[in-house]
């Protein structure tokens, strides 16, 4: 009697183990499949170059003294300036709406040179200075226009090639870019690629940085060829490489504290601006995490970033 009993205890429970196992195996089916199926509705990005590129229309133009200025593009974030003067030292100055002053060396004449209108909507003063006493540092003013701006969207001013951030349909940069944005899922994807790609390749030039001129503007195609450079010369080829990729991108400098610094914040659909994604301390460059999300909230990305009170900043380009 015992063994009977004993013997059917234990078809129960091999029952039971089998069914047990057969709804794990089952949960791990679906499991899997959900998983599956999961990857596969996950979409690849798009890694066409999306450009953003200045033109001149001459629908609104003012003209004094060799200068010319095309301001038919302010809503998109742009003017084009053309100095066709012979004097030996020139700068243009962009005063912005926050009075926060723009000083760029001219290098380039008789060409339209395109210089972004970084600081929102408002009042835009635009001033070319001609040197009159080299020895010193004395300048006059040969033209000046005040321009009224009413952006189209606040992304625009940092899409565009510039001045410092020049790239076009035929720019290597632009073909690197599309290659490292394949297989990537997202905006912060293509971040992730493009900086790791520019650190591991890119050497910096002490040589280079200890006799740097002034005037000095960078050349992105320049860079990635000669993989060599200086903080300038990598900040202006990822901000070109990330436009490409229709990411905006600014390329900001300022103060963290009492250190001169420099970093770039991006715009990703993913969670919107994040500040200081990559930055500069004057001797390394550094990532924020990369892997914040497609699910990520701003308040959970605020803890890699932090409220980014000890930034700030004097320059956007």
């Amino acid at each position: 009697m015992m063994n009977k009993q004993r013997g059917h205890f234990m078809k129960i429970k091999k029952l039971f183990i089998f069914f047990i196992s057969t709804i794990t195996c089952l949960f791990c089916i679906i499991g899997c499949s959900n998983n599956d199926s999961k990857k596969e509705s996950k979409k690849l990005r798009d890694s066409s170059p999306q450009l953003y590129l200045p033109s001149t229309d001459y629908q609104v133009t003012y003209q004094k003294n060799n200068v010319s200025v095309d301001a038919s593009h302010t809503s998109s974030g742009y003017i084009m300036v053309n100095y066709s003067g012979h004097n030996e030292k020139v700068k243009i100055q962009v005063t912005s709406p926050d009075q926060n002053n723009y000083t760029y060396p001219v290098t380039y004449l008789n060409q339209f040179v395109t210089y972004p209108l970084p600081g929102g909507n408002g009042t835009y003063k635009i001033t070319v200075l001609e040197s009159v006493d080299l020895t010193k540092n004395l300048y006059a003013t040969c033209f000046t226009q005040q321009i009224d701006v009413s952006l189209e969207n606040e992304y625009l001013p940092f899409l565009y090639s510039n001045y410092y951030i020049s790239f076009n349909k035929d720019s290597l940069c632009v073909k690197k870019a599309q290659q490292l944005a394949k297989k990537c899922y997202s905006s912060l994807d293509v971040v992730s690629n493009v900086y790791n790609y520019i650190i591991k390749n890119i050497k910096y030039d002490k040589e280079k940085a200890n006799n740097v001129q002034y005037g000095y503007v960078p050349d992105p195609d320049q860079t990635l060829n000669d993989k060599t450079g200086i903080c300038f010369d990598y900040a202006s080829l990822t901000c070109a490489m990330l436009r490409s990729q229709g990411i905006p991108t600014k390329l900001e400098v300022g103060y963290v504290g009492e250190v001169y610094h420099a970093w770039i914040s991006c715009y990703v659909d993913e969670t919107g601006w994040i500040d200081n994604i990559i930055e500069f301390d004057g001797k390394d460059w550094s990532l924020l995490d990369p892997t914040l999300g497609a699910n990520n909230k701003s308040k959970d990305v605020k803890k890699y970033i932090g409220d980014g009170s000890k930034y700030i900043v004097k320059y956007t380009y």
